[in-house]
């Protein structure tokens, strides 16, 4: 029978990937790093054979779709900010079967969804940045699910983040879930995203974000999913804050109890609002 080990909200802002290179901003994203490097150690003790990553930056117009490729294996360069992520490699072995019973358990659910194991469907950053820290020796399988849901509704993404926690107890793996992207997610316009990048683009946004991860703390589940339709609308959630309703689906929605742990500290990058946090499993 399988388990869910771990669950977190991360962070995959692309100066993280600056952060490694010489020049300027070389160690400015250290601690976020450093976070998904304790949640890979956390991991690595569980026994976590899968990561299972809530991508926002993998935008679908129709159903929902899951990346359960045997493997991916590439080089990659933003189409979105190419000055930030370009020519970074990856390999990492993947989990077909879970894919597959994830899709399986939606569809008995009513939530549309297809996995695909098709060698051209290539990984977005959402989840190539976490993979990077977490699982730069390939120890982990990868399955990725596009969490950028452009007509999709939160009762949907609730529902399949329920399919998603039946599938995995069905199967024979240990996984570690990630739904990986922003808080507010407003940049500025058209400005320059270097020279914004440890700010706020407006500070209703980062006072939001505080409040939300007070409630998190806090254990506050109801207060807080009464509040996602509209927090995700008035600060510009990063792909309508579908990761985050898939994962609280998948936890138990306002029912879940767990008090959230800040790793690091919460942080303003390029006009958005970031954070690694980890969700406990009772």
């Amino acid at each position: 029978m399988g388990e869910i080990a771990l669950a977190a909200k991360v962070t995959h802002v692309p100066s993280m990937y600056i952060s490694e290179l010489p020049g300027p901003h070389q160690g400015c994203r250290e601690q976020a790093i450093e976070g998904h490097r304790e949640l890979s150690r956390r991991a690595r003790e569980l026994g976590v054979d899968t990561i299972v990553v809530f991508d926002v930056h993998w935008l679908v117009n129709a159903g929902y779709h899951i990346n359960c490729n045997s493997a991916f294996k590439g080089i990659y360069t933003s189409n979105e900010l190419p000055h930030f992520i370009k020519d970074m490699e990856y390999s990492y072995s993947g989990n077909p079967e879970l894919g597959r019973l994830i899709a399986e358990c939606a569809n008995a659910k009513g939530v549309n969804t297809l996995a695909h194991e098709v060698d051209s469907l290539e990984l977005e950053y959402g989840t190539l940045v976490p993979c990077r820290y977490m699982n730069s020796d390939s120890h982990f399988n990868v399955i990725s699910i596009a969490g950028w849901c452009a007509w999709h509704s939160h009762e949907d993404s609730r529902r399949f983040g329920e399919a998603v926690k039946e599938a995995i107890e069905k199967s024979g793996s240990k996984v570690m879930v990630l739904a990986s992207g922003s808080l507010s997610h407003r940049f500025n316009d058209n400005g320059s995203d270097k020279e914004s990048m440890f700010d706020i683009s407006n500070e209703f946004y980062r006072q939001v974000d505080l409040h939300v991860l007070k409630l998190w703390q806090q254990g506050q589940w109801k207060i807080f999913t009464d509040m996602l339709g509209t927090y995700n609308e008035t600060c510009h959630g990063e792909g309508g804050m579908h990761d985050t309703a898939m994962l609280l689906g998948m936890l138990g929605w306002d029912k879940y109890q767990g008090k959230v742990e800040i790793l690091g500290e919460y942080f303003a990058s390029s006009g958005t609002g970031q954070v690694n946090a980890v969700f406990p499993l009772s």
